[in-house]
């Protein structure tokens, strides 16, 4: 088959390729968890993922219903849902360093725990300062949970199989803004507003439940490749027990009966830092990547808050019927996470092969003389276009009050389009900083959501101003005017990539 220049261009030199394929070959597997442990801990995490999005829009039905129970103008209600954003951005930048060191699992365990509190606390209260704060706090309890599964998928898959497994664990997060709205509909329908934070107090509990049980520590810091015993209870599973006689016990006389590298794991307490998000933004590949990523999800979070706005006070939809209206959206991000990260893989390995070296399954590549950023952009970008003008349909469809139908399918070609677009970008910021992937989620989170609720607290006077339709066309505009933000990494991240390895050595 025969490939243009531009495509066979080569960051490798010629009998590099053979090198590297002889190197993986010598080196142990990247990860000793078996096909069905990561399963399990795909499930887990993703289940996990779901609550910071799906806390986020849960009550957004019930908007109009909290602000004449509670007494207060709309203006206020909508502020928890700006407040809410922000600390999803804040939030994760100060767990995710913090989880490259000292572990996933205690984090998960904290975060848990505060959630679960915090949600009893709001189906509790009833006062407006009440609700506002404990927003605040589930929010910082949720949030850092999208990141540290981005984390875990990280510790153990290799970039030749990091996109699926990131498009699984992103579907949880994705689909919250879709699956939020319906779940809150149709318990604000049978029960009232309060019955949403009962409902995740108790999925948490249960969630939290099986993480304790089941969800095995991967932070590479604390247990390398899977095969070192956990030092503590916190870092120990159910999982980790069954093998504790087996592999783990096996791998680590290969270590000649050491448990613990030298000093690595005090090392790696040491580097607990959360300025190690900022320091991520700063990198110039890096930073372009985020920046467009959180313009995309902030039309993303505009389209997802408007829809309840639209439909009930302009279409006089019920709650459940303004639930059901976020199924498209949901479906769009279902068929994204099913289809996105095996079309990421399978360009991974066509560029391999081209580049002149098979990616051996279960060892990590050296990226180094790889174009990673033409393997992963080259899905993500073409696709843009294609959401942008879905988002001002959507806009143009509500503006002229077309057919529910309408925007129904602009919704879920959004919810496909933009979370595969969304989902390409996220296993590259994870390829480009993989010795801490947490650190480099949270700081993805960090740009988007302070982004989105920027985008969130100015869409109310935006619209009132110039409509919906025109929001949504600039929004489009937006997206396929910043484009070529991502041409710019594409063509000179590699050399970028090469400039910063050589003043790290």
């Amino acid at each position: 088959m025969h490939h243009s220049p531009r495509e066979t261009d080569p960051l490798l030199k010629p009998g590099d390729g053979e090198q590297q394929q002889q190197q993986q070959q010598q080196q142990p597997a990247y990860s000793v968890l078996t096909t069905s442990q990561r399963a399990l801990t795909v499930t887990l995490v993703a289940l996990a993922a779901l609550f910071s999005p799906v806390s986020s829009a849960v009550y957004f039905p019930a908007l109009g219903t909290l602000a004449d129970e509670l007494h207060v103008p709309l203006s206020l209600i909508n502020l928890t849902v700006t407040v809410y954003l922000v600390m999803q951005g804040l939030s994760p930048s100060l767990v995710g360093s913090w989880s490259d060191s000292v572990g996933r699992r205690p984090l998960y365990i904290i975060c848990f725990a505060v959630y679960i509190g915090s949600s009893v606390g709001l189906a509790l209260q009833s006062t407006y300062p009440a609700l506002l704060v404990l927003r605040m706090v589930q929010s910082c309890a949720g949030s850092p949970m999208p990141a540290l599964a981005q984390a875990v998928v990280a510790d153990f898959a290799i970039s030749a199989e990091r996109g699926r497994y990131t498009s699984y664990v992103s579907s949880g997060a994705l689909l919250g803004p879709a699956l939020g709205p319906l779940i809150g509909g149709l318990l604000i329908h049978r029960f009232d507003w309060r019955a949403t934070f009962w409902f995740l107090a108790i999925f948490a509990s249960l969630v939290f439940v099986l993480i304790l049980a089941f969800l095995p520590e991967t932070c590479r810091a604390i247990v390398d490749r899977g095969q070192l015993v956990p030092p503590t209870w916190l870092h120990s599973s159910l999982t980790a027990f069954w093998h504790s006689k087996g592999q783990i016990r096996v791998d680590a006389a290969a270590h000649r009966g050491d448990d613990k590298p030298p000093d690595r794991r005090k090392k790696a307490a040491s580097a607990a830092n959360p300025i190690e998000s900022l320091r991520v933004i700063k990198d110039p590949e890096t930073g372009l990547v985020l920046l467009y990523a959180a313009f995309i999800l902030a039309g993303y979070q505009v389209v997802s808050a408007n829809i309840s706005e639209e439909l009930y006070t302009r279409r006089q939809f019920s709650t459940l019927q303004v639930g059901l209206c976020f199924l498209p959206f949901g479906m769009g991000a279902f068929l994204s996470a099913l289809t996105t990260g095996h079309i990421v893989d399978w360009n991974f390995r066509r560029l391999a092969r081209i580049h002149g070296w098979n990616p051996d399954k279960g060892r990590q590549q050296d990226l180094s003389q790889f174009p990673i950023e033409k393997a992963r952009l080259q899905v993500g970008m073409p696709i843009v276009g294609i959401g942008a003008l879905s988002i001002a349909g959507y806009g143009w469809a509500m503006e002229k009050q077309a057919p529910i139908a309408l925007p129904l399918v602009c919704l879920f070609v959004v919810g496909w389009i933009i979370s595969s677009s969304v989902n390409s970008v996220s296993v590259l910021i994870v390829d480009l900083h993989l010795s801490r992937p947490a650190t480099a989620t949270a700081a993805n989170n960090l740009v988007r959501c302070l982004m989105g609720a920027l985008a969130v607290a100015c869409m109310g006077p935006v619209i009132e101003r110039i409509g919906i339709g025109w929001t949504a066309t600039t929004i489009c505009a937006l997206y396929i005017c910043l484009l070529p933000l991502l041409l710019v990494v594409w063509i000179k991240g590699p050399a970028w990539r090469r400039t910063k390895e050589a003043a790290a050595d």
